[in-house]
């Protein structure tokens, strides 16, 4: 077991390589699977597109294209939930909850195929904003799936740096980091209001089921080894 005075940092740099393999094998074939089926769903609606309405909030919250890095984090977001994992066990939970959530939205945006509304804006005068336009047609709107990992993740990415004994600080910029890119999907008007609840109320109970038997004594005590 650690002793009290190892480092968070250390204690989350020690779990980073292990089950190298696993993870980055594991990471890989996910993300290939998944965009496989995501975007035959997006080019391949099999029923008509409901185009999901704007809400008093949408209208409030101005384009900023220079949100569109914060959007694009959340691939290194989502990377770092299983890179602090330690155990097989965890690691398949986590691999699991994770595929069940992105089932769900695709089951969903296969039934209901939905788009957001078309904003009055030059999209090419934004080069980075506009690619993202063109790659993501901003359909499979309704549930954001962009919000439902980053809260997935979030709260993952919480758990793991309050077992680490993360300082006040870091869980800060940890919530700050996933409204973020919450914040994101808005202001580059890759999805509305309604989106975003939509991927709230998918992400958040399957982060909070998935994470229920993981704060059990030896499955932390399991997480933690001897740090030199």
């Amino acid at each position: 077991m650690n002793s009290p005075q190892t480092p968070w940092y250390r204690q989350a740099a020690a779990v980073i390589p292990r089950h190298m393999a696993l993870k980055g094998v594991g990471t890989i074939l996910f993300i290939g699977l998944f965009f496989g089926a995501y975007f035959y769903l997006l080019k391949s609606p099999a029923h008509p597109t409901t185009v999901m309405p704007l809400t008093g909030l949408d209208r409030l919250i101005a384009f900023e294209p220079r949100t569109m890095p914060l959007y694009a984090s959340l691939w290194v977001y989502v990377s770092l939930p299983p890179a602090l994992l330690a155990t097989r066990r965890e690691l398949y939970r986590y691999g699991l909850a994770m595929a069940g959530t992105c089932l769900i939205a695709l089951i969903i945006f296969y039934f209901w195929p939905t788009a957001v509304p078309a904003a009055n804006i030059d999209w090419t005068k934004y080069s980075g904003v506009n690619f993202l336009k063109n790659l993501d047609a901003s359909g499979n709107a309704f549930p954001s799936l962009h919000v439902a990992t980053a809260i997935f993740s979030g709260l993952w990415l919480h758990h793991l740096l309050r077992r680490f004994g993360g300082p006040p600080w870091i869980l800060i910029v940890n919530g700050l980091w996933c409204s973020g890119i919450v914040y994101s999907t808005l202001a580059t008007r890759q999805h509305v209001v309604v989106d975003v609840l939509g991927g709230l109320l998918l992400g958040v109970p399957s982060a909070s089921l998935s994470l229920r038997y993981c704060g059990h004594p030896e499955e932390a005590e399991r997480t933690r080894q001897p740090v030199t």
